[in-house]
């Protein structure tokens, strides 16, 4: 039997993540713990002899919640990065002067919610801000100056829910939304010249659909659209005809994204995630960069940034059964420099392999997954973890899985399922999803279920559902709707009653509201639905024990959700945990809460699937 992996070592902070080079390619920043709180450090690199370790040193001094993301300006001077207080998700800009140390709060308003809309190496001293500090539902553009720190607005949002520059740093597209869900894109030719709409994405086409870029000179933009297609596919819209080219396409699977020459805009790889990343190559000079990169790791290369010159790219390399990966990739030799593992210590476990499966749902959709079985050769009769992600407009996808290596580990089978109505198989598998929370979506769940069993892979007597946000409704869901099946479930954030839900969804999420009301349901014409679905309205039915997690500054998910489910089990006599954090909110971003909640987690699992338990 293998080793236990403690959690801290799955759940703990990581040694170091999150590599960003700056632009002229001299200095790298990373996250990495200082005195147990992840802040930014930086270290220069040289040509020669790679990152100069020794002279790394923490540039931001968070000592609460730890840094999360960050990014280079373009004057190669200043660090920029984000956060908010206990989880409220009211995120603030910040920044970090490298030469004077000077830290500053770009956007000191309360319960604002900012956002980098655009930044240019022509214009490598200004960030255009997207905040929300006159309206909470709608961000305005704001210009920021890097040298004085001045904020200026530019342009009052009338009510449109996203907005796009070009490299000369002027908002020439922004996304309206209609009422039907559908959105026009509006692009402009100048920053004094009027809107006009270039196109329509209709409601159904709008999650398989992104505006990505402007081209370098400005004439067009590159977007991935379902227009025409059941996939995303990635085209390039003349701004002036609106003639629209394809460029990369595939019949099964959603365009993900594309790396993008750092001058013309051009896409030169593009990505494609079905079962695993596939790229398609577009630009014939990055053809051998690609080949050598895949050499370098048998991970799936994640292209991270590129300095000025073109010459060295950070790549990351994401695999099922080990740490995340960085290298610096040089154009010149060919060759590439380890820079770090994320968790260097996961190499002294043994790790599972995650493995794409397929089954067909009662309806006759095909349905896509992962499976993680548990490392050596026994492959039947397991205990198993359903495992259902949030979102739901997201997908699970392989690699690397801190929760899936946990439940192997343990001695789980775990199951991830990319229930109807998840995101990248194109917009009619989304569509099958439409009002079908606690509906056809949890179908697909209990048909992954007699999949696992039917194959003599779990046992059926031990089987447990598991999830946040959208995945915590469906454990209650699974509690409350088909106790028969599972043994426990345990919640993470989430909603109990899909009225009260909607009603108190953030306020900068109004304007893909109707979005929103085509996937759930609208709160005010289809109450008496809502409750139906509502794992509250049948709380009395459950009888399996649950475990419930919450956080108190939960924007999303409001802690009234998890708290009126409680109630509802008290009254009623029903075993559970509940855990509620004081310092979070959607999700647990502390090491300490993580650990205190997977202690719990762990602990419930053991007590009645039978598997192991880390004292």
């Amino acid at each position: 039997m293998v080793d236990l992996i403690p959690r801290s070592v799955l759940f703990g902070n990581p040694e170091r993540t999150s590599p960003r080079m700056s632009h002229d390619g001299s200095q790298l920043g990373w996250i990495a713990p200082k005195d147990g709180v992840l802040n930014v450090w930086v270290a220069p690199i040289d040509e020669s002899d790679g990152v100069d370790w020794a002279a790394a040193r923490a540039v931001t001094d968070d000592t609460d919640r730890g840094i999360r993301m960050f990014g280079w300006a373009w004057d190669g001077r200043h660090l920029l990065y984000v956060q908010d207080a206990g989880g409220d998700e009211n995120w603030r800009l910040y920044d970090v002067d490298l030469v004077t140390g000077e830290r500053r709060d770009l956007t000191p308003f309360e319960k604002i919610h900012a956002q980098i809309i655009g930044s240019s190496k022509r214009r490598p001293t200004e960030v255009l801000v997207g905040m929300n500090a006159d309206n909470p539902q709608l961000h305005d553009v704001y210009r920021l100056d890097l040298v004085t720190g001045n904020l200026v607005k530019e342009i009052e949002n009338p009510g449109y829910a996203g907005w796009l520059a070009d490299e000369d740093l002027v908002v020439r597209c922004a996304l309206a939304p209609l009422p039907d869900g559908s959105l026009d894109v509006l692009v402009r030719d100048s920053a004094s010249a009027d809107w006009r709409t270039l196109l329509t994405i209709p409601a159904e086409d709008v999650t398989s659909s992104d505006v990505v870029s402007f081209s370098g000179d400005g004439r067009s933009l590159v977007m991935i659209s379902a227009a025409g297609a059941d996939t995303g596919r990635l085209t390039r819209v003349d701004l002036a005809t609106g003639a629209t080219t394809v460029l990369a396409e595939d019949p099964e699977a959603d365009v993900t994204g594309a790396v993008l020459d750092p001058d013309t805009r051009d896409p030169q790889i593009v990505m494609i995630l079905k079962d695993r990343m596939t790229y398609v190559v577009l630009d014939p000079s990055v053809q051998d960069d690609l080949k050598a990169i895949r050499g370098l790791h048998p991970g799936d290369p994640m292209f991270l940034g590129r300095d000025e010159a073109d010459q060295t790219w950070l790549v990351g390399f994401n695999v099922d059964a080990g740490s995340l990966t960085f290298y610096l990739y040089d154009r010149a030799s060919k060759s590439g420099r380890l820079l770090f593992e994320a968790r260097p210590a996961l190499s002294s476990y043994t790790l599972a392999a995650m493995e794409p499966f397929s089954f067909t749902a009662r309806d006759g959709l095909e349905i896509h997954g992962y499976v993680t079985f548990p490392p050596g050769p026994g492959r039947s009769s397991l205990p198993a973890v359903l495992d259902v992600h949030g979102g739901p407009q997201v997908r699970d996808s392989w690699g690397y899985n801190p929760e899936a290596q946990w439940f192997a580990n343990r001695g789980y089978l775990c199951v991830q399922v990319n229930y109807r109505g998840s995101t990248g198989y194109g917009k009619a598998f989304v569509a099958a999803g439409d009002r079908e929370w606690g509906g056809k979506m949890h179908d697909d769940l209990i048909d992954a279920v007699s999949y696992i069993t039917g194959q003599g892979w779990a046992d059926p007597s031990r089987v447990a559902i598991y999830g946040g946000s959208y995945g915590g409704y469906a454990a209650l869901v699974g509690a409350a709707f088909t106790p028969g099946v599972f043994r426990c479930a345990v919640d993470i954030v989430g909603p109990s009653n899909l009225k009260t839900l909607l009603e108190t969804i953030p306020p900068y999420w109004a304007p893909m509201i109707a979005q929103l009301y085509r996937r759930v349901g609208n709160p005010e014409t289809d109450a008496e639905f809502l409750w139906s679905r509502s794992p509250l309205s049948r709380a009395r039915d459950i009888k399996i024990p649950l475990l419930i997690a919450q956080g108190a500054n939960d924007p999303r998910v409001k802690q009234a959700e998890s708290e009126q489910i409680v109630a509802a089990l008290t009254e009623a006599g029903i075993e559970h945990e509940y855990l509620l954090f004081p310092d979070e909110g959607h999700g647990f971003a502390k090491p300490e809460n993580r650990i205190r909640f997977y202690t719990a987690a762990e602990r419930v699992l053991a007590r009645y699937l039978g598997g192991r338990y880390e004292e």
